[in-house]
């Protein structure tokens, strides 16, 4: 699937969209449009309607098909590397951690889907058809609120609207329905798993109670009620509200959970719950991420896992999807402990596209990732960018104290994966922190400037689902980076 004659149409299609927006002069009006669409749906950050760009991707046929090869192969990586985790001891060893909080991560979640949800990061070239993976999300994974509203904002503009004329056939993926539909698909095969009383039984896609021995495979079977659960300074609650927004029009009793407020308790029947001040929990879409709940004991901590051990509450995501989650599985992957447990084709497919990655310690030979450009360096278990210094960004001095201070830490290196750039205008038009504004010099005179390029790519229940795409003006690409959210197009 790789090569130029596969992907030549992608780039061809990005360019003519950004004649059009160049003919019209920066299309002011559709990004105001943008603008005002966006002040009024759940796709916030840091109160203000999320940072975004009026430049779309376009994805075509070609580029489609290899972006969800992409993504499936390495889930299947992914679940490879999780089962082996949990059945096989020195896996586990490998990992490094608090061996309570390994046994923590092998907890069976009572379905068969390994990672429920995950976002596999890449660097895509779209003139080679190449691309390079950059981390794997499975736990906590975001960015598709975000993405659905942006990609509506782009659609409403004239720009858009122009394209389509010439170009019709593309769409976007629902991201928020299809992982709605996804977790109620995993609630279902937990359900098959956990029979239980009428009065919990779970409710039909027309809200209808459904009796347990009249269950078929192909039913929709939704849980009664569901809680999105976090601590509540960590989550967006936006973010939440839109999926509780979107359960609620289903049927489901949703709200958001705070960690803290989870306990067991009984129902009317006696009956030990999962609950909250709220009442019973049938579902818990656990967006807390596992290290974060490690790091924060609490008495709602002790129920959450309780009531996955005992089968009280589906846990969807359970505590397995932090293996893969960590900076470690790229080591892992390399090494070869990871090594002897692909296929010939699945370890080809890790040195063609997974960056050479190793953990450092106090014996590791520093001298060897001197040439600082070629390198990056990130926390072993860390997310959302934190803690993550490329070489480019640092001078030689600073860059000998980065790596001593990685090796100390038991941190990670990596090859750094050279970022694709495409020539990006921002769609929002107020300035100030956090708005995704390119350095001045970079900016020509309708404001478009070279942005780098990276894509998330979705996975529910290990099916390709979708595309999220930001784009930064840095060597990193995080949120206090200029950050820019950007809408994808796939052709029908």
């Amino acid at each position: 699937m790789e090569g130029n004659v596969a992907t030549l149409k992608t780039r061809e299609l990005e360019d003519y969209f950004e004649r059009i927006v160049r003919t019209r002069e920066g299309d002011l009006p559709g990004r105001r449009k943008g603008d005002e669409y966006l002040s009024q749906t759940h796709a916030l950050y840091h109160g203000d309607p999320a940072p975004w760009a009026l430049t779309p991707k376009i994805f075509d046929m070609d580029m489609t098909a290899l972006l969800k090869e992409a993504a499936e192969r390495m889930y299947g990586i992914m679940d490879k590397v999780t089962r082996a985790f949990c059945s096989d001891a020195s896996v586990r060893a490998w990992f490094r951690m608090d061996p309570a909080f390994a046994d923590l991560c092998a907890m069976d979640a009572g379905y068969d889907c390994q990672i429920p949800l995950a976002r596999v990061d890449i660097f895509l070239d779209e003139d080679a058809g190449s691309y390079t993976f950059c981390e794997l999300n499975t736990d906590g994974s975001a960015g598709m609120v975000v993405t659905d509203a942006v990609c509506q904002a782009v659609r409403m503009t004239p720009s858009f609207e122009e394209f389509a004329s010439d170009h019709p056939g593309f769409r976007q993926y629902d991201l928020c329905g299809s992982w709605i539909d996804a977790l109620f698909e995993t609630y279902a095969e937990w359900k098959l798993a956990h029979p239980r009383r009428t009065e919990d039984s779970a409710r039909s896609d027309d809200g209808a109670r459904v009796d347990e021995g009249l269950y078929a495979p192909q039913s929709k079977i939704y849980p009664a009620s569901v809680a999105i659960v976090d601590y509540s300074e960590s989550i967006d609650l936006e973010d939440a509200a839109h999926f509780v927004d979107l359960m609620r029009r289903r049927g489901v009793v949703a709200r958001f959970a705070d960690v803290r407020d989870l306990r067991i308790g009984e129902d009317e029947s006696g009956a030990r719950r999962l609950c909250d001040a709220a009442g019973p929990i049938d579902c818990v879409w656990r967006r807390a991420v596992t290290g974060e709940l490690w790091d924060k004991p609490c008495d709602g901590r002790s129920a959450l896992i309780e009531a996955a051990q005992e089968g009280l509450a589906c846990v969807v995501g359970g505590f397995r999807t932090w293996p893969c989650a960590t900076k470690t599985v790229f080591a892992f992957l390399w090494s070869r402990a990871g090594q002897s447990l692909l296929s010939p084709e699945e370890q080809s497919f890790v040195r063609e596209h997974v960056p050479y990655t190793e953990i450092l310690d106090e014996s590791a030979q520093l001298s060897r990732f001197a040439e600082k450009d070629r390198w990056i360096v990130k926390p072993c278990g860390g997310y959302n960018a934190v803690g993550v210094v490329a070489g480019l960004d640092a001078t030689e001095r600073e860059w000998s104290q980065v790596l001593a201070r990685a090796a100390a830490a038991g941190a990670i290196v990596q090859e750094y994966a050279q970022q694709y750039q495409t020539p990006c205008l921002r769609g929002t038009l107020v300035n100030g922190p956090h708005r995704g504004e390119a350095p001045k010099g970079l900016v020509d005179d309708l404001g478009f400037a070279p942005a780098s390029n990276m894509e998330g790519l979705y996975l529910y229940r290990g099916r390709f689902a979708g595309v999220y795409t930001r784009v930064g003006f840095a060597n990193t690409i995080g949120e206090w980076t200029s950050r820019l959210n950007v809408a994808s197009f796939f052709e029908e």
